[in-house]
């Protein structure tokens, strides 16, 4: 019989199977017309399972979900074959309606009515199953290991020699800043000592210049001193002769 009303998603449930853990899975119900369905989920084993949303009401081309719980296995299964079954039941309900208008009698085969009906059964599936690698993927992540392990093995020799040029170079680069610091401080010393040597020089010439002026000075002053005596001298002694002639 095919659905009209509901598109029910995914046609079985696959549940995983985890001892002592409950475990769930989801369905989907989709309201395919223009009218307001009700539905109602069962199943075979109540006391096994739990549904959230077991009943309701779809608005026109709406969609709600169905959480299916299934308690903790107290061991594991000799098979994972499982006959446990589920029952998706949907009817036309009065438009409009909510869920205060939802009755089990909506589910009771009467004339006129039409009851669609939904079946899913459950299968067990294992509970985070390993993923198996391929050996053919396993050696190529392993050569890709070993070409990165290579990369990087390639790119600490090159940081090697890169480190010791730097050093290198350095050194080289303080050694010529002293010889140039060395150079400048000769030149200056150097300087200093021609400027001292002028300056001791320029002293001399000074004094020399000082004693010629003072010898000068003191020449010129004998010279007065004598010329005023020798004219004194002369105007005595003509002065004698003068009174000797009168006489």
């Amino acid at each position: 019989m095919s659905n009209t009303l509901l598109r029910v998603y995914p046609s079985e449930l696959k549940i995983p199977y985890d001892i002592k853990r409950k475990r769930s899975c989801c369905m989907q119900l989709t309201n395919k017309t223009n009218q307001y369905v009700a539905f109602k989920v069962k199943t075979t084993n109540p006391r096994k399972y739990s549904v959230r949303h077991a009943c309701g009401i779809l608005l026109p081309r709406s969609s709600c979900n169905v959480t299916v719980t299934m308690e903790a296995p107290s061991e594991a299964p000799l098979d994972h074959h499982c006959k446990d079954k589920f029952l998706v039941q949907s009817v036309v309900a009065r438009h409009g309606a909510t869920m205060k208008d939802f009755a089990p009698e909506l589910f009771i085969k009467v004339r006129g009515r039409v009851i669609e009906e939904f079946k899913l059964r459950v299968v067990y599936v294992a509970a985070n199953p390993p993923s198996p690698v391929p050996e053919e993927e396993g050696e190529e992540e392993e050569e890709e290991d070993a070409s990165s392990r290579s990369e990087v093995d390639m790119a600490y020799e090159v940081k090697i020699p890169s480190v010791s040029d730097a050093v290198t170079e350095s050194t080289h680069t303080d050694i010529s800043a002293a010889k140039v610091l060395s150079a400048e401080g000769a030149c200056v010393e150097s300087t200093l000592v021609a400027e001292r040597e002028c300056t001791v020089d320029e002293n001399q010439k000074l004094q020399r210049q000082m004693e010629l002026l003072r010898a000068t000075r003191s020449s010129q002053q004998g010279f007065s001193v004598m010329f005023v005596l020798l004219v004194f001298m002369s105007s005595v002694y003509i002065g004698h002769l003068m009174k000797h002639i009168k006489v």
